[in-house]
């Protein structure tokens, strides 16, 4: 019997343990303001991998209202996150959460477009694992920047890989321009990433499909 995406991830969602509540009303209000933030099976996902990594600095470039800096921050007790945001508004609302959850001395939120504020980033380097959720357009030209700021057996996770299940599908059944060239954009960087020489990674089917990348380990074996 073949079991459909929607209803697998259903059964899912409903086996993730409740959340605090405070971060169940942080939930809520990106639901009601329109906020991307990771969905359910994928940040679960996401802090596990990170738990069993145990990194000191995480950075994520798109801290929107600061969920899932907050999310990592709680599940990782001794680890630092930095994060950038460069819309003011939810830069603002991303630190009054943070400071509500009394995180502010280990989450720090850079303030600017992560294209251009990279030096300020740098000065805090290197980072154990870099977190992708941002622009999804602009995935290629974040990862090629930020991944060498990382320590060398860092891993870089790239969320919203498979943007809604459209990445994978027909791509000509697409009907808005706007949305068709950002799959083919997130399209072509799959298939960059999957193919970089210096990077081993997996895309698992998960949330929104999220991209999990290490150094490649073998080609320091043939040198």
């Amino acid at each position: 019997m073949k079991i459909e995406y929607q209803e697998l991830t259903g059964y899912l969602e409903q086996l993730i343990k409740p959340r605090p509540a405070e971060v169940m009303k942080l939930e809520a209000y990106a639901k009601e303001h329109n906020v991307p933030i990771m969905e359910p099976t994928g940040i679960e996902v996401l802090l596990q991998l990170l738990s069993l990594k145990s990194p000191k600095k995480i950075l994520e470039i798109g801290t929107a209202i600061g969920y899932s800096a907050i999310r990592m921050a709680l599940k990782l007790p001794q680890t630092e996150i930095f994060t950038i945001e460069r819309d003011q508004e939810r830069y603002q609302e991303a630190i009054k959460n943070i400071q509500a959850f009394q995180l502010e001395d280990r989450i720090h939120v850079f303030y600017g477009d992560a294209l251009s504020e990279s030096a300020a980033v740098q000065s805090m380097a290197p980072y154990d694992a870099l977190f992708i959720d941002a622009a999804k357009g602009q995935y290629h030209k974040f990862f090629n920047l930020y991944e060498q700021m990382l320590s060398e057996d860092a891993i870089i996770f790239t969320d919203n890989v498979l943007f809604k299940g459209l990445v994978p599908g027909d791509h000509s059944q697409i009907e808005n321009k706007r949305i068709k060239k950002l799959v083919e954009k997130i399209d072509l960087f799959n298939h960059w990433l999957m193919e970089h020489p210096d990077y081993e990674t997996t895309i698992l089917p998960i949330g929104d499909g999220l991209a999990v990348s290490k150094k490649e380990v073998n080609k320091y074996e043939k040198a």
